[in-house]
């Protein structure tokens, strides 16, 4: 299966799932249903951002990690019904049915969270993380008001970081592991924006592009600065010929070898042996080479 743990991770972003695109970064409900189906497809496993920056994921062997992230928690990703079930064409929606579609696919995602959670008041809001975090969805920082941080001063960072995982603490009762970015913009000091104090604390923080991700076992990983890959079609008016979802899922099936290929075994870091160099000093105890 020419395991490759030191191999790129696509960590795809989302923002509206809707009907009829509006906005630059839109996707309809199809086409996150071909997407999805692609990877399924294509042998991929989705994981969280939350596993992915732990570095402990569970993914069957020949198969391929990949994180699907949700920005802006619009009501369009995720919803629940009369049912308790997640309403028709939302984005969770969507995901259940390209894993009931192709078993063995994992349904899972992470929504990067503002204060307006879903469009949902407090009541629904806790509800509706409840729901998510059951089944094995995982949930993130995305600031309070999507301000840009690069130009704020560190008490305001650390207020709107802050005052989102205050709110997420009191309606599920745990932190989020992760952030990402509003805009891709990263405050004046990285530092302010990892930890204050017991109030935020977290294990690695998100960009908004451009490329997939080194492997999280790799020496040149950088857990304050993980790129995305924008989830959008080759449009010729724009970058997407190059920088897209699409463009980078088509490289990864041409250059297999760059691409990272589960071992099966999660407590074991297996890639060939000309890569050893790249292994980071902390999982060289996990090693396993051929």
């Amino acid at each position: 299966m020419k395991a490759n743990e030191l191999g790129q991770i696509p960590v795809l972003m989302y923002h509206r799932i809707v009907k009829k695109p509006e906005r630059p970064l839109d996707r309809t409900v199809k086409e996150l249903h071909d997407e999805l189906t692609r990877l399924a497809k294509g042998g991929y496993q989705p994981i969280t951002a939350a596993e992915f920056v732990s570095g402990k994921f569970n993914v069957p062997a020949g198969k391929y990690p990949v994180v699907l992230t949700f920005d802006d928690s619009s009501p369009d990703q995720f919803a629940l019904d009369a049912q308790g079930n997640p309403a028709p064409d939302t984005a969770v929606a969507v995901i259940q049915q390209v894993a009931n579609e192709n078993p063995g696919f994992r349904p899972t995602a992470t929504f990067f969270l503002i204060d307006d959670i879903f469009g949902m008041e407090d009541e629904q809001a806790a509800a509706g993380l409840k729901w998510l975090l059951q089944h094995g969805y995982d949930v993130g920082n995305h600031t309070k008001s999507h301000p840009n941080l690069s130009g704020l001063s560190e008490k305001k960072v650390q207020d709107e970081i802050g005052a989102l995982e205050d709110r997420v603490v009191q309606l599920t009762g745990a932190h989020t592991a992760t952030l990402a970015y509003p805009f891709g913009a990263v405050p004046r000091k990285e530092k302010w924006a990892r930890e204050q104090g017991g109030r935020y604390a977290f294990q690695g923080i998100f960009l908004a592009g451009w490329r997939p991700s080194v492997s999280p076992f790799d020496e040149e990983f950088d857990r304050w600065n993980i790129p995305r890959v924008r989830s959008e079609g080759k449009i010729k008016e724009n970058d997407c010929t190059k920088f897209c979802s699409t463009a980078w899922l088509e490289y990864l099936d041409k250059n297999p070898a760059e691409r990272y290929t589960s071992d099966g075994d999660p407590n074991t870091v297996t890639f060939p042996k000309a890569s050893e160099d790249r292994l980071a000093k902390e999982y060289r105890g996990r090693a396993r080479t051929y």
